[in-house]
């Protein structure tokens, strides 16, 4: 069995132009990045200056900490952008389908496309991955 790596969570909150970087588990240790790309790094170096340890020998969580109002406006941001996903979702069965009951009324693909609002390029695509099994989910989302 192999050895447990410690993990170390990373708290960045921002402080003027600053990320201040401080380590939950290592009181008095701090440090600062510019940007969040930098934080992971920085931290790394200064656990590994305190532990005399290498800097890839354990594991780190970030945790960014914003005020309530930014937390906020993440959250619902990444949740819009979850149910804009779902909603492209169904609404590419939903084209598929239709376009299925029309092709199977004898209709031709430019017409099903012009009904549906889409291109004739589009409506074969759907078709062709409704004929594959595409319908379960796989096969480029879109409308």
């Amino acid at each position: 069995m192999g050895t447990v790596r410690q993990t170390y969570t990373v708290l960045a909150e921002r402080d003027g132009t600053w990320w201040a970087i401080q380590v939950a588990e290592l009181p008095g240790v701090f440090s600062q990045a510019r940007g969040l790309r930098n934080i992971e790094p920085m931290a790394r170096d200064a656990i590994s200056l305190l532990l005399d340890v290498g800097p890839n020998s354990f594991d780190l969580t970030i945790k960014e900490v914003l005020d309530p109002d930014a937390e906020r406006a993440v959250a619902d941001a990444i949740h819009a952008r979850a149910e804009a996903l779902e909603g492209q979702r169904v609404a590419a069965n939903k084209s598929r389908e239709a376009a299925q009951t029309l092709a199977r009324l004898g209709l031709p693909q430019r017409d099903i496309g012009r009904l549906l609002d889409l291109s004739h390029q589009r409506v074969a695509q759907l078709l062709s991955s409704s004929a594959s099994g595409a319908s379960q989910g796989s096969g480029p989302v879109g409308t």
